[in-house]
């Protein structure tokens, strides 16, 4: 009797790629409903098979179903999609054949909140063209805009770049920490950057008031 990829993909991740091997055909395989084995092996967060799938067989990371819906549209657990959409290069803001993301419809069946919070911080920006900093104010994530004048670059610092304008030791330390992080593109990640920009918006407007005071003495 042949074996069923499918149920494979779910209860025995390590006898499908064993099939797979011995049939590579098989990887791309979607079933009547555009169901493929990437689909089923991020609905029950294989993450090593997800990986197996995509670099060692080459199934395409955006395949989709019959729905328009990609891998992460059935994800249910934050590794799962991370692993999509931050290793494999899956764009989070593909949307399904009626127009919706993945994680407006996590969102809007409720079931894995920590989920829908993670698509939050990346959706968004997935979904933009160009790689543009600022998307829709519903991602809850973007960055406020920063005011004519004011760059803000996330990176290490020393005192030659930053000329007669030294910012205080704290300042300072919270930029390089941020600089060294790896976890910018998570909720936290972005979240912390955001409280950054204001703080660096907040201080730029002092330091532009009491430049003006002084001219004015």
């Amino acid at each position: 009797m042949s074996q069923n990829p499918y149920l494979l993909a779910a209860d025995n991740p390590q006898a499908l790629v064993t099939l797979l091997q011995e049939n590579p055909s098989l990887a791309s395989g979607q079933d009547e409903h555009g169901y493929s084995l990437v689909h089923a092996a991020t609905s029950y967060s294989h993450l090593d098979l997800i990986r197996s799938l995509v670099r060692d067989f080459n199934v395409p990371v955006d395949l989709r179903d019959e729905d328009g819906e990609t891998a992460l549209f059935v994800a249910e657990s934050v590794d799962a999609a991370r692993i999509l959409v931050e290793e494999l290069g899956l764009n989070a803001g593909l949307k399904n054949d009626e127009g919706v993301t993945a994680r407006e419809k996590i969102e809007a069946e409720g079931e894995w909140p920590e989920l829908a919070q993670y698509l939050s911080g990346v959706g968004a920006e997935s979904a933009k063209p160009n790689g543009s900093t600022n998307g829709d104010s519903s991602s809850g994530m973007e960055l406020p805009p920063a005011p004519d004048g004011l760059k803000i670059t996330v990176g290490t610092m020393n005192e030659a770049e930053t000329g007669e304008q030294q910012p205080d030791p704290e300042f300072r330390r919270r930029i390089e920490e941020l600089a060294a992080r790896t976890d910018l593109e998570t909720p936290e990640g972005q979240a912390d950057l955001r409280r950054l920009v204001e703080d660096a918006i907040t201080r730029e407007g002092l330091s532009e008031e009491r430049s003006v005071r002084t001219r004015q003495e």
